[in-house]
């Protein structure tokens, strides 16, 4: 057998091996995906129902106890009605309401603190039971009973920290009403998707707001709906360029110092 084919012979086995440890890293890194797409632009997500869209959760708030609809006899008006016409803006579930999102936030913070502490204990044994005097028998010479414990310790720490962000974000997005909950409260699901050449930005929102805070364009601004979440990020090339290996990644993950 030549040398080249024994070498080929020892490392075949191993770069089989190799390949099956490193395939499920590779796996949840989603690269046959992403070579996949090498050289296509990302693709926009199909329309769906939000509900339907997996992690979808229902909102389940404290509800007050439903109140009676009544009707009164030969009138024209519905109790709790907000308008003797039909009301234009969104209500039910499939309904479509702007949401205006004007964010302009800006914190800077200073904190800086400083400890220290200093410790001693000094035990003077020269008379325990007579013991002393059997110290050299079973310790160096040099251990005196006056000076045999002596602790002491010194602790200093300090700490300086420093914060400051801005944040401006000035958008519109319109959302679904997925769902009417029992109060009259609606929850709202949006989502947007902007592709520029190989870059795909993505705008996220959901949350719940009140029918009466819906303007008579059918907008809310973004500071009334409770229990808010928005997400704007993307994904493509430049999104790939900012973001460390995934090698890095889990070696940051992983190491301990």
């Amino acid at each position: 057998m030549t040398p080249s084919k024994s070498i080929k012979k020892i490392l075949r086995p191993r770069l089989y091996i190799g390949l099956i440890i490193c395939a499920p890293f590779l796996s949840a890194c989603g690269i046959p995906d992403r070579l996949a797409d090498v050289g296509k632009p990302p693709m926009l997500d199909n329309i769906v129902d939000p509900t339907q869209r997996a992690g979808y959760q229902p909102v389940s708030l404290p509800m007050p106890t439903p109140e009676v609809v009544k009707y009164q006899p030969n009138s024209l008006w519905r109790s709790g009605a907000r308008a003797f016409f039909k009301d234009q803006r969104a209500a039910r579930v499939g309904d479509i309401v702007t949401i205006v999102i004007d964010i302009d936030d800006e914190a800077k913070l200073d904190n800086s603190t400083s400890r220290s502490r200093a410790n001693t204990e000094d035990a003077n044994l020269t008379n325990f039971l007579g013991i002393e005097s059997n110290l050299n028998d079973f310790l160096p010479e040099a251990v005196s009973a006056g000076n045999l414990t002596d602790f002491g310790s010194n602790t200093s720490n300090r700490g300086t920290g420093t914060i400051d962000r801005s944040e401006a974000i000035k958008l519109k997005v319109a959302a679904v009403i997925a769902q009417v909950l029992p109060n009259g409260n609606l929850a709202i699901e949006g989502r947007q998707q902007v592709r520029i050449n190989f870059e795909l930005r993505e705008l996220q929102i959901s949350g719940v707001l009140r029918p009466e805070d819906i303007k008579s364009d059918n907008t809310i601004e973004y500071q009334q709906i409770a229990e808010a979440r928005l997400s704007y990020g993307g994904k493509g090339h430049i999104s790939d360029v900012q973001q460390p290996r995934y090698g890095q990644q889990v070696y940051d993950i992983l190491f301990p110092f």
